[in-house]
């Protein structure tokens, strides 16, 4: 069969407005959840695209950390492409393509960097080896071979005892402060079932989108 010969027809949902709630993040947090309960592989991970100031476009998929009422949260190096980029601009969007389910939602905001005390947290929570790797890994950075990797990561465990209890200053979290939502989901011949949500003002916004 060739690349072009690959497809799927669509048939689990409809994605009526009578059934969209009025709030995106509250919308949001039901398909999260049903994604949850499905017993998905990793429904918590996401696209995240950036772009630079030459209007240069990057994806890669990250892992969503804190849903509330002010946006999505993630983590990562300051000092990444990624992080670089959002420096540059600081607006990005994510992608969640839950499969199984024939849903995607998009969504697409500015990027604020989380305070101290959120990153401080969080990377307190992470398991000693996580830690220890957010020290040792120069994130993007050109490296010679594994090998140097390894030993930065000897390095670290000499440095912080093995077991690291403060955050590099160089890493932390992002929250993506959304303006943009769409649903996707999946219908049969193509047809599929689109709404959008567009933040006007104080409020949203729903329209639907042809597919």
């Amino acid at each position: 069969m060739s690349i072009a010969d690959l497809r799927k027809d669509y048939t689990q949902a409809t994605l009526d407005e009578a059934d969209a709630l009025a709030n995106p993040f509250d919308f949001f947090k039901l398909w999260f959840d049903q994604a949850l309960s499905a017993d998905l592989p990793e429904p918590n991970a996401m696209t995240l695209a950036t772009v630079n100031d030459q209007g240069r476009p990057s994806a890669r998929i990250v892992l969503i950390k804190g849903l509330d009422a002010r946006g999505i949260t993630f983590f990562t190096n300051y000092e990444s492409r990624k992080g670089q980029e959002l420096a540059q601009n600081p607006h990005a969007a994510i992608l969640f393509h839950w499969t199984e389910l024939e849903r995607q939602v998009r969504i697409e905001g500015r990027v604020e960097k989380c305070s101290p005390e959120e990153s401080d947290a969080y990377y307190l929570s992470r398991p000693a080896g996580s830690r220890l790797g957010a020290w040792a890994s120069p994130q993007s950075q050109v490296i010679d071979s594994r090998a140097v990797l390894e030993a930065r990561v000897r390095q670290a465990q000499e440095e912080q005892q093995g077991d690291p209890q403060t955050r590099p200053p160089f890493w932390g979290g992002y929250r993506l402060v959304p303006d943009f939502f769409e649903f996707w989901q999946g219908r049969p011949s193509r047809l599929h079932d689109r709404l959008a949500y567009t933040l006007r003002g104080d409020s949203w916004a729903m329209s639907r989108l042809a597919p």
